[in-house]
């Protein structure tokens, strides 16, 4: 299991090809909230930033301010010769429609969607398996029997981490309760830490003593109320457990930054391939942060269940319920 941002598997993974290397241009479009968010966007720039020290290869970002850039930024950067383009995030799909057919000499990828055109590689994740583990840690370390779930965007991707959460916490606790909020339903969920810590915050009063998010820019709000308030937090995407040591249980990571190295690296290994790419916890798409941040509040008992489950979801033991499939949640 992948367990470091950095492991030893994923740097052998992550050897380029030099001689290939020079012959791309490469290019990321990231959604609101920008490359610092600490969080989604941060985990692609990861990415970008570990391609370049690796090959000495350079390349161009973009951070949109509103929406109207997603189809300017993509246009932009196809007609100044780059390539690939990694657009980062589901927003993007309806501006790559557009864009792709008119150079289709270019690859683009984009993050969270599927774009079924011949020079678009859909990079889709399996969030639900991710979050049941870190469920099953909440439901173990929380004091109260209560957890929560703060989602950025209330969109059926963010539906599915709540919802794999929830299952992972009452396969371990059924008695467990979960609360659960959205902060919005447009773009401007991803980026309001203000209301993420007024939600975890009424979440704690109601007495969760371990909040999830799964909100991008606006899960900074959500940490930092539950650290000031002496509980736990979850962190996504970006292992965001040296934001508040001692108060992050853990952080679901989202492998963000391979989905972007290996656009960039297929590439220029002349080994691209559009269509579908899917990555769980089998694929080393999806983990747990295990590190020296939050030694102290996994003990041996939770790190034996989440290795167990790892096991068991990659063996297909257990299956992890994905909301995005019937638009339900059982749990």
């Amino acid at each position: 299991m992948l367990r470091q941002f950095f492991g030893a598997a994923v740097l052998a993974m992550m050897v380029a090809s030099p001689a290939f290397a020079a012959d791309i241009k490469p290019a990321v479009v990231y959604d609101l909230g920008g490359k610092n968010d600490q969080s989604f966007n941060q985990s692609a720039y990861f990415g970008a930033e570990q391609y370049m020290k690796d090959t000495g290869t350079e390349y161009r970002d973009f951070e949109i301010q509103n929406d109207t850039q997603r189809e300017q930024a993509l246009r932009r950067f196809a007609q100044r010769g780059n390539n690939p383009i990694v657009a980062i995030g589901f927003s993007h799909a309806e501006a790559l429609k557009k864009v792709a057919p008119e150079f289709p000499d270019t690859k683009f990828a984009i993050v969270d969607m599927v774009v079924d055109l011949p020079n678009v590689r859909s990079i889709v994740f399996k969030e639900h398996e991710g979050s049941y583990l870190v469920g099953l840690l909440a439901a173990k370390a929380s004091q109260t029997g209560k957890v929560g779930f703060v989602g950025g965007m209330d969109i059926p991707l963010i539906r599915a981490f709540a919802c794999g959460y929830k299952q992972g916490a009452k396969a371990t606790n059924p008695d467990v309760e979960v609360f659960e909020n959205m902060t919005g339903t447009t773009g401007a969920a991803w980026n309001d830490p203000v209301k993420g810590g007024e939600l975890a915050k009424s979440q704690i009063d109601r007495g969760a003593d371990v909040i999830y998010h799964a909100a991008g820019g606006t899960g900074a709000g959500v940490l930092q109320a539950a650290a000031d308030a002496g509980k736990l937090g979850i962190g996504v995407d970006s292992n965001q457990n040296h934001m508040h040591p001692g108060n992050m249980l853990t952080s679901m990571v989202k492998r963000v930054d391979i989905a972007v190295y290996n656009a960039f690296k297929d590439l220029a290994d002349d080994n691209w391939s559009s269509g579908i790419n899917v990555l769980g916890l089998a694929e080393g798409g999806v983990a747990w942060a295990d590190d020296e941040y939050n030694k102290d509040l996994i003990t041996d008992d939770m790190r034996a269940a989440v290795d167990q489950a790892t096991k068991d979801i990659v063996d297909g033991k257990i299956t992890v319920h994905d909301y995005r499939a019937d638009s339900t949640c059982p749990f």
